[in-house]
């Protein structure tokens, strides 16, 4: 049975019938393709290091459970480790922004805005110091000013299995689908038991509401498939005074997703993995003018680097917009105007909810991989809502209508860069279950 979970030939959708992908399709196209070049983007200065507040309160329940394992220690960067160019940069970045260093020396000084800037200029200095708490955020965004921000290396700091989990792990999941996924209070709790068997009621509540709602349902069922899948990729094999063994932990997989074992569910939360891969390509792909604008710049204060990351950078996006089966958002919010900003409203608020439930995650390593998974697909959201605005980004000046921050930036790829290695996590899961045959 465990050949179900390949999942090929799978059709992903938000029900079965909203797009159509073919998983081998994907599987070539990320493996072989796009995940070396967004794994090479993600080791650069620019995108690994990530300011997070992991000091946060939990704003829905008290919360003592802070895990005091080892392998659930976030280490922060000594703050000389960091570029300069990123420490003095935590600002917005744009076009004007990166483009000339006395516009950077400028626009550290956000709070005060100098006369001497020219209108236009003082204006978008403006939306750049309100865009985090403009109505387009899908995310409750960290104050990075705050003593309590630290900047965290993503690369020493890796998801992986951490040892978080019974009850405090499954409040977490429980108050994320139960809370935040638009279910009628009759429906079932979808992880009361662990295994399965009330999935079998929420999957019937699926299939009869609308697309967007089975939409929001998906993402975060994808979510939680990518970020299991991380743990049973890289679980803690052997643990002696000499050394740790990280590796694929396959009982682990098989207990998350095989077909038998999770009552048929193993399967569906796959397919929902590759729908919020489609989700988060197809926002790649719409995004490109924002970052091909000549003023753009992976800012660090390493000139060369910069230049090189940046020509990385749009080789991926140009990638991600050359894929033959993108997903089509336009089926999302296109009925009755007044309902669909009503729905759209209530899809932003949800979401937004479940970015403030990161903060009550009793695991540090397991919160700043939760809180930059779910900015990032905040994030992607965001870039599929405006793509109006994407398309009136002009080629040079200030993109007064659409912006985002380094925050959003550094969020959206290491986020698709998860799933991306989820998929080709599964690629060695099916070749080491094949082999067990």
């Amino acid at each position: 049975k465990s050949q179900n979970l390949l999942l090929r030939g799978c059709s992903c959708d938000t029900q079965g019938n909203d797009c159509t992908c073919d998983v081998e399709t994907i599987d070539a196209f990320n493996n072989y393709k796009l995940f070396p070049r967004l794994n090479e983007l993600l080791q650069s200065d620019y995108f690994r290091y990530y300011k997070v507040n992991l000091q946060k309160p939990c704003p829905f329940w008290e919360d003592n459970s802070h895990c005091g394992m080892r392998d659930c220690a976030v280490q922060p960067c000594p703050s000389d480790e960091v570029p300069d160019g990123i420490r003095a940069g935590s600002y917005k970045y744009s076009e004007e922004a990166n483009s000339l260093a006395e516009e950077c020396e400028e626009a550290k000084r956000l709070g005060a805005v100098d006369d001497s800037l020219s209108k236009e200029t003082r204006q978008a200095v403006l939306q750049w110091a309100q865009h985090d708490d403009s109505s387009d955020s899908f995310c409750e965004a960290d104050d990075i000013h705050s003593p309590d921000a630290e900047y965290v290396d993503l690369l020493l700091n890796p998801e992986r299995y951490t040892g978080y989990k019974g009850p405090d792990a499954w409040k977490i999941w429980n108050s994320i689908y139960e809370e935040n996924c638009f279910k009628p209070q009759n429906v079932k709790r979808p992880l009361a038991s662990g295994r399965g068997e009330s999935f079998i009621y929420l999957t019937k509540w699926v299939s009869r509401v609308c697309v967007e709602k089975r939409a929001f349902y998906r993402l975060i069922s994808g979510l939680h498939a990518s970020i299991n899948i991380h743990l049973s990729a890289r679980y803690l094999l052997q643990d002696s005074w000499s050394e740790k063994k990280w590796g694929p932990n396959i009982t682990e997989f098989q207990q998350r997703f095989d077909e038998v074992l999770t009552n048929g569910e193993g399967p569906r939360r796959l397919k929902n993995l590759y729908f919020l891969y489609l989700i988060e390509l197809r926002a790649l792909s719409k995004v490109l003018p924002f970052f091909e604008r000549p003023g753009f710049q992976l800012y660090t204060g390493n000139e060369s680097q910069d230049a090189e990351m940046k020509h990385l950078l749009l080789e991926i996006l140009h990638l991600a917009k050359s894929f033959p089966l993108h997903f089509d958002e336009n089926s999302f919010f296109a009925g009755n105007k007044k309902e669909a900003a009503k729905l759209k409203e209530e899809f932003r608020l949800h979401f937004k909810n479940i970015s403030k439930i990161m903060d009550c995650v009793g695991c540090f390593k397991c919160r700043l991989w939760g809180k930059l998974q779910t900015q990032g697909l905040g994030t992607a959201l965001k870039i599929l809502f405006s793509e109006n605005l994407i398309e009136k980004i002009p080629e040079s000046g200030p993109s007064y209508g659409f912006q985002l921050t380094r925050q959003e930036i550094v969020a959206l790829f290491n986020a698709f860069g998860r799933v991306s290695t989820s998929v080709k996590e599964l690629e060695n899961f099916r070749n080491l279950l094949q082999n067990m045959r």
